[in-house]
């Protein structure tokens, strides 16, 4: 619930109550075990979104492959990423999404501890869960590529997409070609792709 500190103690106890009527988690995005493959966006933030991640380069590079070698392990294909310093996305095709949370679990877990040995930061908690949604169609596939190769350039980080070393971006425009990743963003716009996450 990105909007939490945001709200009155009135909406914070409908909210709750909201997610308590349709069995959710009280604090956090709910998961889905969906039986077969399907496509998903994966997502996790660093706790109160500090850039745990963005500490060093060398630490994003760390984090992309750690990443990366998880998703790979438990998903048929990995089709886009981004890691920026504070949060990152994938997007999977996987028919094991418990065992592909568990992964990131135990990715999460370990990246923990190094980093905070790394930082002197015993004890400190570094993510805030793990997110996932199932993709609905070929459009909200489509939307999720553009708005995980864009996600750089809207943070402020980067004016394009290839100039973010951390991410899918470069090598998916030198599959598809700058014209045609041209028309597909066009074609699926992000619009407001990712302000309620948790809707």
């Amino acid at each position: 619930m990105y909007d939490w500190r945001r709200m009155t103690p009135e909406e914070r106890e409908a909210a709750l109550a909201l997610r308590r009527a349709h069995h959710l988690p009280w604090h956090s995005p709910p998961h889905w075990d969906i039986e077969g493959e399907r496509n998903y966006i994966l997502s996790a933030t660093c706790y109160e979104h500090t850039p745990i991640i963005g500490h060093s380069t060398e630490r994003l590079a760390d984090c992309e492959a750690a990443l990366l070698a998880a998703c790979r392990e438990q998903s048929s294909q990995v089709h886009a990423w981004c890691v920026l310093p504070n949060h990152y996305h994938v997007l999977i095709t996987t028919e094991r999404i418990r065992e592909m949370r568990h992964a990131l679990g135990l990715f999460h877990g370990r990246s923990s501890r190094k980093w905070n040995l790394e930082d002197s930061q015993a004890g400190r908690k570094v993510w805030h869960n793990c997110f996932e949604r199932p993709l609905k169609s070929q459009r909200h596939f489509c939307a999720t590529l553009n708005y995980i190769h864009h996600n750089p350039v809207r943070h402020g980080y980067v004016e394009r997409w290839q100039d973010w070393p951390f991410s899918s971006a470069k090598e998916y425009l030198d599959q598809v070609g700058l014209e045609q990743a041209e028309v597909i963003w066009k074609q699926y716009p992000i619009l407001g792709y990712g302000e309620k996450w948790d809707i």
